[in-house]
């Protein structure tokens, strides 16, 4: 994803070294070869993937827990899988997984999925409908855990299939409820899956966890993968990158083949020298904000969130920050367009975004509100109370950091006290779980429509201490009304006029501050490997990341 720890090239030579002997060096060594071929065999067939920049991680591979490195770095997502996978750059596009159908009924708050046969668990023991409907069960008992805000009546199971139950209808949920990850009831009975490290994972997907080191780890083909020939990468090695001037430094040298990082200069100083092999895609699945605590002054009054969003500089943001691969919002609204420009309510579609800062306006909405300009340049209280907060986010993350000085220094400007700090990525995943922030940059969940993007915003069961959405503390009982009236909607004309009332919302009242398109980042070299999706074939995103990355690793493969 993002981040600003440079590192010196010993360091890079380490981690690259790490690298061989986990991965693909390790492999060949083991398997007899000798040492020149399992050199050749390490830099040809090794795929180096990396999606997120951590400090440092341990081998957590609960796949529920989005804080774990594994889980940041993609891997969880090539291990543990899902009853169906969903092309989020082609909505509503799915695949059949685990599931190999699903059925509404009684009004869409029923969905019965028939679970496919002859898969197994990577340790040879069958998967089960029981071990889908256990799975589920855990979902529903531990909140920390149900990231998707399922609220299921029950569960049942009856044969090959496995039924769930709702209160209400559920027809635009159906990618929150089918991607969960499955996991075998045997090994997780009787474990906290909110606190479970699972350090040894078993599950059905195409790999399993082959050797492990803080500085990376390896992973080597299921044997018991239930699609056959699948897969045809061998190894795959996830080194522990501690910026994307680390990924940079090795995507440009060729030691990473797949990343899924900002990185600046990317067509000039990379693709342009060998255009043949490297390449990048940047599809649009979501929508980056500012996500203010609504919790805290001053970021809790509308009119200080006002001030903020007409002061922001959209477009410094997407050139300088994003370095154009992420497009200013043109809709206060906040949607994805043009990903979803087919759910944009009539009602909403001329509250446009400023791309450029309005000092004037933002000091004009202060001023009318009661604000003053105090002595050293900021508005305050009548008693003397500044408008000043941090903008939190990982200096790892280094377009986020860019950003946030660029907002930071536009804020300045219109009167408001503003300053980026910068945290590790452990840190800042806590914080912003528990709501110890005044505001941080974040991006939207994406999906197969925008129900994905509302929901993790103005769903207030996903707030609250180890939060998994509603980061800012928003509690609407409106908005949580909106979202179980869209829920019910079945086609995209009803669903638009279902979401029309939370656009308003949003651009009104501005919970979260829109800023740019949040875009899906994937750099690949395919020099070694082909079968990469693109614009011209989006069967995925090509993300790196789950839970998108297993469908577009299934369909690499070595070049013959």
């Amino acid at each position: 994803m993002k981040t600003p720890h440079i590192v010196t090239s010993k360091n890079v030579l380490g981690t690259l070294v790490a690298g061989l002997l986990c991965g693909g060096l390790l492999s060949a060594v083991t398997q007899g070869i000798g040492p020149v071929a399992a050199a050749n065999a390490a830099s040809s067939y090794t795929l180096t993937v990396e999606s997120s920049p951590e400090n440092s991680i341990t081998d957590t591979f609960n796949p529920f827990l989005a804080t774990g490195g594994p889980y940041g770095m993609g891997a969880t997502g090539l291990i543990y899988e899902p009853l169906i996978q969903f092309d989020v750059v082609a909505p509503p596009k799915y695949y059949p997984w685990l599931a190999t159908a699903y059925k509404w009924s009684d009004g869409g708050r029923k969905i019965t999925f028939t679970i496919r046969r002859g898969v197994k668990w990577d340790n040879g023991s069958p998967l089960t409908p029981a071990d889908v409907a256990f799975t589920y069960e855990l979902v529903k008992k531990y909140p920390a855990i149900n990231t998707g805000g399922l609220a299921m009546t029950g569960i049942s199971t009856s044969g090959d299939e496995v039924t769930l139950s709702f209160a209400t209808p559920q027809y635009t949920n159906l990618q929150q409820i089918a991607n969960v990850p499955i996991v075998p009831k045997a090994l997780w009975s009787g474990v906290n899956p909110a606190t479970f490290a699972d350090p040894h994972p078993v599950a059905t997907g195409p790999y399993m966890l082959n050797v492990f080191t803080p500085q990376g780890f390896s992973l080597k083909p299921n044997p018991y993968f239930w699609q056959k020939g699948e897969p045809k990468v061998s190894n795959v090695y996830f080194p522990v990158n501690t910026s994307n001037t680390v990924d940079t430094e090795q995507l440009f040298s060729g030691q990473l083949v797949w990343a899924g990082n900002y990185i600046p200069g990317l067509q000039q100083k990379w693709v342009a020298k060998d255009p043949k092999y490297r390449h990048y895609w940047m599809a649009a699945t979501g929508s980056v904000s500012l996500e203010p605590n609504l919790t805290t002054w001053p970021l809790s009054v509308l009119a200080v969130r006002k001030a903020v969003s007409l002061a922001v500089n959209r477009n410094l943001i997407s050139v300088e920050g994003e370095s154009g691969y992420e497009t200013p919002l043109p809709n206060a609204s906040g949607l994805t367009l043009p990903t979803y420009k087919d759910w944009l309510a009539p009602s909403v579609a001329s509250m446009k975004l400023s791309p450029v800062s309005d000092v004037s306006g933002a000091k004009r909405v202060l001023e009318q509100a009661g604000f003053v300009m105090g002595k050293n340049g900021y508005f305050e209280t009548k008693s003397g109370k500044v408008i000043s907060f941090e903008i939190t986010d990982p200096s790892a993350y280094t377009d986020y950091a860019e950003d946030a000085s660029i907002i930071a220094n536009d804020l300045r400007k219109a009167g408001i006290d503003a300053t980026f700090v910068g945290q590790t990525v452990s840190a800042w995943n806590a914080d912003v779980a528990d709501g110890d922030f005044q505001s941080v940059i974040h991006w939207s969940n994406g999906g197969i429509s925008p129900y994905n993007e509302y929901n993790g915003w103005l769903n207030s069961a996903l707030g609250g201490k180890s939060a998994t959405g509603d980061y800012e503390g928003l509690h609407s009982a409106a908005m949580d009304n909106d979202l179980a009236k869209l829920a019910t909607a079945a086609t995209v004309p009803e669903q638009t006029a279902a979401l029309a009332p939370m656009e308003k919302f949003v651009a009104q009242q501005l919970p979260v501050i829109p800023l740019v398109t949040s875009a899906a980042w994937c750099e690949y070299n395919s020099t070694h490997f082909v079968g990469w999706s693109s614009p011209s074939n989006p069967y995925e995103s090509c993300q790196p990341a789950e839970p998108t990355n297993e469908v577009e690793m299934l369909h690499l493969a070595p070049r013959g």
